[in-house]
């Protein structure tokens, strides 16, 4: 006889097939004893060949999931099983608007309707451009009173019963960092970086005296990128581990090890966490890691889906 697969069991089989490198289960929910910490709650990339969600983070602060970086496909069931309230987030930062990164959006917003929040909050990303929304006109198309799904409509329009989302198109093509953010001690700001034509973002995050660094997608012609942050000395550094070390990748797109570690020893980051993994960069591990410490001799890890990373415990 075949046995049931149910959701509960099917989100334990998710869960339990994440390890930490020492080759022990993770605890989902270990970041909630932290005063800061980061947590991978997604990283995977655009393609589903593995137990990976799509990209996404969580920013724990005093056991309160306050920021949210990126919400890609599994979102939804990645923030239940790490214990995350809708009602403690303080913002939402989106780095652009491909589907590994934004697709699990709505499914986030869809869970908040039913929290009972009514402290508004905060949605930020690209100012779009020809070929992509802006982050407004991908709210509206999504869940604007003419969007995809209207009934969430609410959260734009200051009405009841859904908390109002204040909403922050950031320009990409300026060279130096934008305030985004500057709320309950938390402090972020922005930067463009460099991803072939799609208007993309990478985030500072301030908090206690500490620095975070979400890289989001980008590739070895993000100047201005390395130049607002040299020498930030970034607590943690999260980097796409996207491309291998061969010949033909699109490194238009995305930096390789190599230019990981560059950026990486230019903003004297104290520890990387490469996120954001493609199987292609998986099977060259090895080369990809070489190539960093050409470079880069901090600490580096390469991140699984719910790994948990303390600044301060």
């Amino acid at each position: 006889m075949r046995p049931i697969l149910t959701f509960a069991t099917l989100s334990l089989a998710l869960t339990a097939c994440s390890a930490d490198k020492s080759g022990r289960p993770i605890d989902p929910k270990a970041c909630k004893t932290n005063s800061l910490a980061v947590q991978t709650l997604g990283t995977g990339g655009p393609i589903a060949d593995d137990h990976r969600a799509g990209s996404g983070n969580i920013i724990w602060i005093d056991g309160k999931a306050r920021v949210v970086v990126d919400a890609g496909p599994g979102a939804f069931v990645r923030h239940a099983e790490a214990g995350v309230d809708f009602n403690d987030h303080y913002a939402i930062l989106l780095t652009h608007f491909h589907g590994d990164h934004a697709g699990g959006l709505l499914g986030l917003l869809n869970n908040g309707s039913f929290s009972g929040r009514k402290d508004g909050f905060v949605i930020a990303g690209p100012s779009g451009s020809e070929i992509l929304p802006s982050t407004s006109g991908f709210l509206e198309a999504l869940i604007g009173k003419q969007g995809a799904f209207p009934y969430l409509s609410s959260y734009l329009d200051d009405s009841d019963p859904l908390p109002k989302i204040t909403v922050r198109n950031i320009v990409t093509s300026r060279d130096y960092l934008q305030a985004v953010h500057r709320f309950h001690s938390v402090d972020i700001d922005a930067i463009g970086v460099h991803h072939l034509e799609v208007p993309a973002l990478a985030f500072f995050v301030r908090n206690q005296g500490k620095r975070l660094l979400f890289s989001g997608d980008q590739s070895f012609l993000s100047d201005a990128f390395v130049e607002a942050t040299r020498g930030g000395k970034p607590d943690l550094m999260f980097m796409h581990n996207a491309i291998s070390m061969a010949d033909g990748q699109p490194r238009g797109l995305h930096r390789d090890g190599r230019s990981i570690g560059e950026a990486a020893a230019s903003s004297g980051a104290k520890k990387l966490v490469l996120t954001h993994h493609m199987q292609r960069a998986l099977d060259d591990k090895d080369a990809i890691l070489a190539a960093i410490r050409e470079s880069f001799d901090g600490p580096v890890e390469f991140a699984d889906d719910l790994s948990c990373y303390s600044v301060i415990s």
